[in-house]
């Protein structure tokens, strides 16, 4: 029994989901793999060669594996699938655009975003926005899984796996990449910070925002919004936190001006410390925070940063 995880890469480095996959593929039991397709990607491997407890990297480069087009990806990973008995990969936007293509083209049902292990071929996964928990039992040959990160602590480092290069499939020529846009911050990324301040509705307005940088400043935070402040136009939709946007569990969340819709709550009730300020004192969100505060926003944010110093 061996698992095999689709490493999330930009080819010179690994994304922190990789090791949040390798814990949970680890608690699938045997061995575990870790695939790293992509273009020049020698660096992501041998990253990759260094997590603690991976007992094999399989290296596929090719030009046309560079840019993560999951068409290709994903025939990758098939040509390699029947060696292993569970295949997962992170469940960010990367990983949910490849595994349901080699779930389907294997004829497997897929096992959407896990957050525990309790056997090799049964786990458990949260539905109904979170409010419950189902667990889910696989009878199929392979398992095919994304695990959500913030139901796994990140691998440890310090491993020395062996590197193995394999041969790339062809390119599909199905799709071509044409371009990516990235959005430059200097804050940690949403889905990796310790810290996240998120506003909601309640900021009024895009400009409003403002107010929480300082705040995010001091504290060295990501910032953070819910899908009502999104579809507002008040911020870019990749900040969006909840069922539908980031799922995150950072070490400190604060919530200003969010009601705390159970979409929102999905995505952040994960995280160690919750602070809710809100002047609504029924809104939902302070029955998931560890602290809250009811007042105006526009002076107590203020104030918070003040005290900060």
């Amino acid at each position: 029994m061996t698992a095999l995880v689709i490493a999330e890469h930009d080819n010179a480095s690994l994304k922190g989901s990789t090791l949040n996959t390798v814990t949970a593929a680890a608690q699938c039991g045997g061995d575990v793999h870790v695939l790293v397709a992509g273009g020049n990607c020698g660096a992501a491997a041998e990253a990759a060669s260094k997590i603690a407890g991976v007992a094999k990297v399989l290296v596929a480069d090719a030009p046309h594996l560079a840019n993560g087009l999951a068409e290709n990806i994903a025939e990758q990973v098939l040509a390699l699938a029947g060696n292993y008995s569970h295949i997962l990969a992170p469940a960010t936007a990367y990983g949910k655009n490849i595994t349901p293509r080699v779930a389907a083209k294997l004829d497997v049902g897929q096992i959407s975003e896990i957050t525990k292990v309790d056997a090799p071929d049964t786990f458990e996964r949260p539905i109904y926005a979170g409010n419950a928990i189902a667990t889910v039992q696989s009878a199929d040959p392979v398992k095919v899984i994304t695990a959500r990160t913030t139901g796994f602590d990140a691998a440890a480092m310090g491993g020395n796996a062996a590197v193995e290069q394999v041969t790339p499939v062809a390119d599909t020529g199905k799709v071509a990449f044409l371009s990516r846009e990235l959005a430059k911050s200097d804050r940690p990324e949403l889905t990796a910070a310790k810290v996240v301040v998120s506003g909601g509705r309640g900021m009024g307005s895009g400009e409003n925002f403002k107010i929480l940088e300082p705040l995010a400043d001091k504290l060295g935070a990501a910032m953070g919004a819910s899908r009502a402040a999104v579809d507002a136009g008040f911020v870019p939709n990749d900040w969006q936190v909840g069922q539908t946007g980031k799922i995150v569990a950072p070490q400190l969340y604060i919530a200003v001006g969010i009601s705390g819709a159970i979409q929102h709550l999905a995505g952040m009730k994960d995280s160690k410390t919750i602070v809710a300020i809100n002047k609504d004192a029924e809104a939902p969100i302070f029955s998931v925070a560890d602290y809250g505060i009811v007042g105006d926003l526009f002076e107590i944010v203020p104030q918070l940063v003040s005290e900060l110093g």
